[in-house]
Order: C-alpha cells, then sequence, then structure tokens
C-alpha cells in the first residue's frame, strides 16, 4: 500500500526513507468495527494519493472475490462507499429491496438479503478513505443509534491515526484479508479433538466443513462416500471444484447465499447417474458445516415430457459469451442488432420470446421483437410515456432490471399488465445503458415460470450491456445513414429533364463503406440555345466531400446558363474550388450537346474517358484532350473535343467506382464495360443504365461509390 499522505507532502517524502506502521491499522480497526456493531463482513478503502478513485486495502468475514467487480471504483461510481466519500455521510443500505432500487449493479451481482452500512474515513481537511460492514438479511430494516456511534467513532479513529502516519512519514504495510476474524472459543476444552472425530464418522451422514473461501477443512468417511471422492482429494480444495458433477455455478451460488445472507441454504444434486443428494449449508462467520444426505424423494425421478416452446436452461460460457460478444460488434443497423439477439442472444439463455424498446424524447418506442404470438401485445410500448406503471418504462426511467418469476409476481407489482396478456410466464426486463444513459430495454420472455439464479442474472445482466453498446451504435449509425442518404438525395437531381433530341438515363450507387455517402454527381442542364451535361467526382466519402460536390454541381450549372464555353466552365469551376480553399481534388467531364448538327463538344479534367456507341454497335473509347484535376493548378487550361453525336449514338459518362475494383486493370474493365455497352445499346435506355450498373449494384461491398449518365441522340419520345 502506498504512503499515505497528501499532496503538498508529497514532494517532501519521495527520497525519504519511509517508516512502515508497526501493526494491522486497518485490519484492527475494521474488525473493532465490525465486533462492536455484531457485522459479519467489510471492508476499507483507502483513496491512492490524490486520484479520484477508491482502492479496495483489506477485507474480513467474506472472501474478496465476492467483492471483485468493485476492487478500484471511482469517486462517482453508483455504490455506497463512493457515494459515503462524495457526501461525507453514513449511506445505509436496509436490505435486499433497498439494494436493488438504489444500486442495481450490485444488486444483479449479490441479489442476498443482507443489509450495509459505509462510511467515509475522513478528517476536517482530508478524505482517506471509506470503509463499509454488512450484515444478515435478519438485521432490523434500520440502523440503531448506537451502532451508528460505534461505526462513525470508529471511522473517526482510522482517520486520525491515517493523519498521524502521514503526519510522521509512515507507510502501511501490505495487510492479509481476514477469513477468520473470530474464533470458536473454548470448543477445544469442552470436547476432545480426537472423540469428536470418531463420534462425527459414525453418524450415517456425511458432514464437511469449509472455510470462507469454499475450502474443505474435514469431511468424514460417510460424506466421502456420498460424493464418490476419497477424504484425502477433498480436503484442501473447493468443494465444486474437487467433485466434478458440483462444478456448477449454480452450487457455487448457494455457497455464497448462505455466508451473505447468514442463513441455511438446502439444495439437491444429481450425482450421476441417477443418485439425487440433499445438502442442506450452516452459516457461521468462520464458515459453513454442510450436511450431506440422500434425496429419496427425487432418487429415481421419472423424466416429464417436453413442452412445446420449452428450451433446456443454459449458462452461458466464457467462449458463448465472447462469441456473441464479437457477433455483436459486427452488428450495423438497428435491424441488425434486434435479428441478432432474436437468433444468438434469447436462445441462449432460454427465452422463447423478446422485445427490443428504444427511449427517445421521454417516451418508449419498439425497435423490434420476435417470438410474440401477439405483436399487438409488444405494439401497446410503442410511444408509452416513461413515467408509465411499467416494468418496460421502470427499467429505462430508472435503470434497474426486473425479474419476474411468474405471471402472480408480475402483477402484483404492476396491476396493469392483467389487462394485456402476453401468453408467457416469466421475464426479464433489463435496462440498456450506454455511455452512462439509457439507450432501452430489452425484454425476454419465458413460456414456463423460471427461478433466475444469480449466475443467471448476471449474465443477463452482461449480455444487455454488450446489446447496448451495440444498440447505441446502430441508433446512431441509422440516424448517420438517414442523414446522408438525404443529403445525397438533395444534392443530386430529382429528375432528368427532358431534352430535344436526346434521351437520358443516369443511375447512382453509394459505397457501402464509411456513412455511405460520396462526392459522385452529375447533371443535365437544359440551357438555351444548347443544352449541357456534366459529371464529376470529389475525392472522398463523406459530408465534405458531398458538399463540396453540391457547390460544384451549383457552379456548373450557373457558369452554364450565362452562356460560357465548355473550356471556360472548366476553367470557372477549377478556379472557385481553388478559392474554397478545400484540400480536396475533383474530376469533371462537361458536354455542351448540339443534337441538331449531330454533335458534342467535350472538356476533360482528370475523368475517365468517355464510351461512344455509334448506331451500327461498335463502340470507342473517347480519349479526349483535357487538363488536371480541378482544384490543382489556378492557371489550367482546358481544351476542348467535338465528338460524333448522330441519332442512334450512345454516350456513357461514368465515374472511376464503375471500373475500379482490386485485382482488375482499368483497361481490361473498361473494355468490358464497352462489349456489355454494345451489345445492350439498342435497348431501352434505363434498362441498359440497370444492365451497366447491375454487377455493383449487386454486390456486398463496393469501396467506391457510382454515377453513371447515358445519353442517347435521337427522339426523347422514341
Amino acid at each position: 500500500m502506498g504512503a499515505v499522505s497528501d499532496g503538498t507532502q508529497a514532494g517532501q517524502t519521495a527520497a525519504a526513507v519511509r517508516t512502515p506502521v508497526g501493526r494491522p491499522l486497518l485490519s484492527l480497526a475494521l474488525t473493532s468495527m465490525m465486533d462492536a456493531v455484531g457485522a459479519h463482513s467489510g471492508a476499507v478503502y483507502l483513496r491512492p494519493g490524490e486520484e479520484p478513485v477508491l482502492q479496495m486495502a483489506v477485507t474480513a468475514g467474506l472472501p474478496r472475490a465476492f467483492s471483485a467487480p468493485w476492487e478500484r471504483v471511482g469517486l462517482n461510481a453508483p455504490i455506497p462507499v463512493a457515494e459515503a466519500v462524495r457526501e461525507r455521510r453514513l449511506v445505509w443500505v436496509g436490505g435486499e429491496e433497498d439494494m436493488a432500487r438504489r444500486y442495481p449493479r450490485i444488486a444483479v451481482v449479490l441479489p442476498y438479503p443482507f443489509a450495509l452500512a459505509a462510511l467515509p474515513v475522513a478528517t476536517e481537511s482530508r478524505v482517506y478513505g471509506a470503509v463499509y460492514v454488512t450484515w444478515p438479511g435478519s438485521h432490523p430494516p434500520e440502523l440503531s443509534e448506537r451502532e451508528r456511534e460505534e461505526l462513525t467513532a470508529g471511522c473517526e479513529r482510522l482517520a486520525a491515526r491515517l493523519e498521524r502516519a502521514a503526519a510522521e512519514n509512515l507507510t502501511l504495510r501490505v495487510e492479509s484479508d481476514l477469513m477468520d476474524a473470530w474464533s470458536i472459543g473454548g470448543t477445544a476444552d469442552t470436547l476432545g479433538t480426537v472423540e469428536a472425530a470418531r463420534m462425527v464418522t459414525r453418524l450415517p451422514y456425511g458432514l464437511c466443513s469449509l472455510d470462507l473461501s469454499g475450502r474443505v477443512g474435514f469431511a468424514n468417511t460417510a460424506a466421502a462416500d456420498l460424493l464418490g471422492v476419497p477424504v484425502r482429494r477433498l480436503l484442501g480444495a473447493q468443494l465444486w471444484a474437487a467433485v466434478p458433477w458440483l462444478n456448477d455455478p449454480s452450487y457455487e451460488e448457494r455457497y455464497r447465499a448462505a455466508l451473505i445472507g447468514q442463513a441455511p441454504v438446502s439444495f439437491v444434486a444429481l450425482r450421476p447417474p441417477s443418485d439425487w443428494l440433499s445438502f442442506r449449508l450452516y452459516p457461521s462467520t468462520t464458515g459453513i458445516s454442510v450436511r450431506i444426505t440422500r434425496a429419496r424423494n427425487v432418487s429415481e425421478p421419472k423424466p416429464s415430457p417436453a413442452r412445446p416452446g420449452d428450451a433446456p436452461t443454459r449458462l452461458v460460457s466464457m467462449s458463448q459469451a465472447l462469441s456473441l460478444a464479437g457477433a455483436l460488434t459486427e452488428t450495423v443497423t438497428v435491424q441488425d442488432v434486434v435479428g441478432l439477439v432474436a437468433d444468438e442472444i434469447a436462445p441462449t439463455v432460454g427465452s422463447q420470446a423478446l422485445a427490443l424498446l428504444g427511449a427517445r424524447a421521454g417516451r418508449l418506442h419498439v425497435l423490434g421483437q420476435h417470438g410474440y404470438p401477439d405483436p399487438h401485445v409488444v405494439e401497446r410500448y410503442d410511444g408509452m410515456p416513461l413515467s408509465a406503471a411499467s416494468p418496460g418504462a421502470h427499467a429505462v426511467a430508472h435503470g434497474v432490471p426486473s425479474f419476474f418469476a411468474s405471471r402472480r409476481q408480475l402483477e402484483r407489482l404492476y396491476p396493469a399488465e392483467r389487462s394485456a396478456p402476453d401468453g408467457f410466464a416469466a421475464w426479464a426486463y433489463l435496462p440498456l445503458i450506454a455511455s452512462g444513459r439509457p439507450v432501452g430495454a430489452c425484454v425476454l420472455a419465458y413460456a414456463r415460470p423460471r427461478e433466475f439464479s444469480t449466475h443467471e442474472r448476471a449474465v443477463l445482466a452482461s449480455m444487455a450491456g454488450l446489446i447496448a453498446q451495440a444498440l447505441d451504435r446502430a441508433l446512431l449509425y441509422d440516424v448517420k445513414h438517414q442523414l446522408a442518404h438525404g443529403l445525397q438525395a438533395a444534392l443530386l437531381p430529382h429528375s432528368l429533364p427532358r431534352l430535344p433530341g436526346v434521351q437520358a438515363a443516369a443511375r447512382y450507387l453509394p459505397a457501402t463503406r464509411g456513412m455511405e455517402i460520396g462526392g459522385d454527381f452529375y447533371d443535365l442542364v437544359p440551357s438555351r440555345p444548347l443544352a449541357a451535361a456534366v459529371i464529376g467526382d470529389v475525392q472522398g466519402h463523406n459530408v465534405t466531400a458531398a458538399g463540396l460536390m453540391g457547390q460544384l454541381r451549383t457552379a456548373v450549372r450557373a457558369y452554364t446558363t450565362v452562356g460560357q464555353e465548355p473550356a471556360e466552365v472548366m476553367r470557372s469551376t477549377n478556379r472557385l474550388l481553388i478559392d474554397l480553399g478545400s484540400d480536396l481534388f475533383a474530376s469533371c467531364l462537361y458536354l455542351r450537346l448540339d443534337p441538331a448538327h449531330g454533335r458534342a463538344v467535350m472538356a476533360r479534367a482528370g475523368h475517365p474517358p468517355p464510351l461512344l456507341r455509334r448506331a451500327d454497335g461498335q463502340v470507342r473509347v473517347l480519349d479526349l484532350a483535357g487538363g488536371p484535376l480541378l482544384g490543382i493548378d489556378a492557371s489550367a487550361a482546358y481544351p476542348t473535343t467535338e465528338v460524333e453525336l448522330s441519332p442512334g449514338c450512345v454516350l456513357a459518362l461514368y465515374t472511376d467506382g464503375l471500373i475500379e475494383s482490386p485485382g482488375v486493370d482499368i483497361e481490361d474493365a473498361v473494355a468490358e464495360l464497352g462489349r456489355r455497352l454494345g451489345e445492350g445499346g439498342d435497348r431501352p435506355l434505363e434498362e441498359l443504365a440497370d444492365d451497366l450498373v447491375g454487377p455493383y449494384a449487386a454486390a456486398e461491398q463496393r469501396i467506391d461509390d457510382v454515377a453513371l449518365l447515358l445519353l442517347r441522340a435521337g427522339d426523347s419520345d422514341s
């Protein structure tokens, strides 16, 4: 443990020789407080330096593993010790229900009947840490005045000692956890150990003694015979580790429940192949005595017939959890999340139906459901205010999970649920919390009544955390997706104008990576006396590229409308892009159309060459003269070229997304595009456009967006 010193002394003592405190200060203070108030477990936290965290220093009465999730906690954490430090007051949690309501994260991991008090260890000038102590669930719901005074005085004494240690430049020794705070006094004096062992050996039932870590300290012969494991293999080992068929989290949970609740706990377990054994656990502050007998009433159970919709209770293994977590990271849209939860997570935890609810503007919204025979049962959540007396609304509004083992439990707390039965018998309502804020709730429904074990609650809470992160990303993606497509739709022409003597068709395909928005654009400008066509590509696939594309398209329209020649339109657009100060470049191909005279005048700025299909089916790549990309050189010139546009000719203008793909040579891709244009050039232009972009429209992955503009000389009504 680091030195107990304040920030002003840190520099002075860094090089000093530090003297360790000579006795276990923290352990003695903790056990003294526990003894004074009759608590059965506790821990001391210290604040290391000025860090906004609390670090567990020593525990007593229970294994440290029980508090493992809270070994190191931030001062803003929603747990009692952190709250005690933040508010410099005693925090009292009177029982299981109080814990679930105020500190659901703890209740999910430790859903046992126990009371807890947390206090700051502080002087007037500084907070050194905190202490918590716990009692069994039999403790009265209120802390007595005497207990309050004893705990407060104990923490004040500990704070004063820590202050003196800091002033004297003393460090704290690393102290061991106290698993046996009290000894059983007098037993050895009244009952000889040899005779005691003989007596226990003669008993017809099994007896084991477990320490607070679950390790076997004693087992009689009957216990070894019933468990099927020799005594020598039991001693020193944890019971569920030494006996393979007891290696189940549900049995370990019973041991935890007995220790924390300090009340007897019973369970039965099947010793393969067909022997049922009954276990009775008698806890104390020093360990657990276990009585083992044959459970004859279930020694030969008859298998019950499977019912429709039943699913085996399965505990999620680490490999399953990692697999599900990996699958959730791959989801993109909200419906992806709904589908994955329905197909993989719900069956894994034995659920027969689920509903995924989102929270927006103080109301619930149904994002998806699966397994409900009547979807209207779920639709009632849509638009429900978070203040409604409903378990779904309560889970979102308060961030507290709710588990209902039967319909009776559900209707006792939420009478309104009687009016909308969903056909199921048990439910888990899991709040979905991402980045500290509620994004919704996951409702899991079960066909039969179901007791939710500690392990299962912990698994469901963990799954809810993963689902929440995936859902939060998916909701954000869907918003961005809608924004991107709305922006793209606003910047591209809604439709192409009808031009005399020219037919036109266009297609646009977004990239499938990033925001699915890009800088590809096309336009048809019905100016007089001659119309114009343009296609271009601003580098990038983001909002900046799309916005710049909109500015260039507007500029080209303006320069065309005022009558500039093709070369001048390109020069003006180039200067505009440079004046805008953007770091992005753009390629562009501009045409002035003159179908009446069977020609078109083109100017090109680093854009892929267009394809011309003549009426006889011959296709030619128009390798036009041109200038550099727009946005590079303010003095660049863009020469023009006149090309044939006689009736029946088809011009194909496209962006590089249509011809670029990994591992394919550009010239080969252009040749393939020309072949398909030659074969289908006589078809209606809309069909030809679909054919040319078909392979790209069907692709799951497009690294670039695609724009295509087809122009055919001839009667536009033909």
